[in-house]
């Protein structure tokens, strides 16, 4: 009885935070306005790219520095997932790095850090890494009067990468997520950090709360996260054993002169791809577009089409090791579109004028198509399909923003 009963107050809890928007109702029609951007330093290029989606708010924040202040060869880059609103996820992507590289570690350390680290000054940085999070963890809540008073319980996750010339020291909170890619296959991936991992599941319940339809107390759907500081009011306990903690996990990497790219990603990209089709997709599209922004826009707009409810933000770094784009590639795509354009004008041509563009894209799913971007599959393709039907539909506003998604299920994550 007791357990129904928290049970029950628990979906009462999840279905108030929907209604109040905390949760991320969605949009009648996504805002697919993309933020983009590319560059290059210190023998890397990167590309990034982000869109609100279908969520009522854009809450994702980002942050990049090719050449650090005191270390010139040194770059970070980093994507912050803010949910219940943006401003934690604000004051990180402004803040965070600083108090990472003003760290008494770090700072004692900083003129000894060259092309080559030892064990102890890698121990260092990982220790500095921790330590910012923790410092700006604390600081925002006594600094920020509407954090520290509860009007404002937004929080969000993080995942950083800071690079040396020798190596990749990537920093993982909550459940946005890095993949590292060498040697023609995902060699590393961060671990989402979620209430029903036995780990987090203990110290949630050691700290007095629970784990109820895979939420810290009914409610929030990520176990570790920098403010949500309602979540952080236990007594007598630090904030790395609250219910929800703002510890990272540090994961280094030596750099391989076959590394090939890092992808840095919230959720709103990984709830519809598994890390193996980001791999696969984004190398397919190495092949074909010299430019990174254009494929961290491609890559969110598959996404949308394959089914993302969320806010998507996402970098794309590549290192030495990285495909080039080659002719070959670039042809079996350009026959592939026409491919598609041909069986589209077919299909239309075929059928009458209520032919809408949900019953094409139901024709086009189920028949055998040969070289689609792997990973990105037809929905990669959307962008020609929609522009050749509405050059031949008398419809001009199809019903193609919602025609994959409308069959999913709302996805409430964070």
């Amino acid at each position: 009885m007791i357990i129904e009963e928290k049970l029950t107050k628990a979906k009462e809890k999840f279905n108030n935070r929907l209604r109040s928007g905390r949760m991320g109702q969605s949009l009648e029609k996504p805002k697919t306005e993309k933020q983009t951007d590319e560059g290059s330093g210190n023998g890397l290029k990167y590309g990034f790219s982000s869109m609100q989606g279908w969520r009522l708010k854009m809450e994702d924040r980002h942050c990049v520095q090719v050449g650090l202040e005191q270390l010139k060869d040194w770059s970070f880059f980093a994507v912050f997932d803010g949910h219940a609103g943006a401003k934690v996820a604000g004051i990180c992507a402004e803040k965070l790095l600083n108090t990472i590289t003003q760290s008494k570690h770090f700072q004692k350390n900083v003129s000894e850090l060259n092309d080559t680290l030892s064990t102890t000054q890698i121990d260092s940085v990982v220790t500095s890494i921790k330590d910012g999070f923790l410092d700006l963890d604390e600081k925002m809540k006594t600094s920020y009067p509407d954090l520290m008073s509860g009007e404002d319980k937004s929080g969000t996750t993080a995942i950083c990468a800071l690079i040396s010339k020798s190596h990749l020291f990537i920093a993982n909170l909550g459940d946005s997520r890095a993949v590292l890619c060498r040697s023609g296959a995902v060699y590393f991936s961060t671990e989402d950090h979620k209430p029903n991992n036995p780990e987090e599941r203990q110290r949630i319940v050691e700290a007095g709360g629970n784990v109820m339809i895979s939420r810290v107390n009914g409610s929030l759907a990520v176990s570790r996260a920098l403010g949500d500081y309602e979540y952080k009011q236990v007594a007598n306990k630090p904030s790395t054993e609250q219910l929800v903690s703002p510890l990272p996990e540090v994961t280094v990497k030596s750099k391989n002169k076959t590394d090939e790219f890092l992808v840095l990603a919230c959720d709103g990209i990984w709830d519809v791809m598994t890390n193996e089709d980001l791999y696969s997709y984004v190398r397919y599209q190495l092949a074909i577009e010299e430019n990174l922004g254009t494929i961290c826009s491609n890559v969110i707009d598959t996404c949308l089409h394959k089914g993302s409810k969320d806010n998507m933000s996402l970098f794309l770094v590549t290192f030495a090791g990285a495909p080039a784009v080659t002719a070959d590639a670039k042809a079996r795509d350009q026959k592939l579109d026409h491919q598609i354009v041909a069986k589209v004008e077919e299909l239309v041509g075929k059928n009458n004028d209520e032919y809408s563009f949900s019953d094409l894209m139901d024709d086009l799913t189920v028949m055998e198509w040969k070289d689609l971007p792997p990973g990105g599959g037809l929905q990669a393709k959307h962008q020609v399909i929609e522009e050749t039907f509405k050059k031949l539909s008398k419809y001009s506003n199809s019903d193609s923003e919602t025609r994959e998604t409308s069959a999913l299920s709302d996805k409430t994550s964070n």
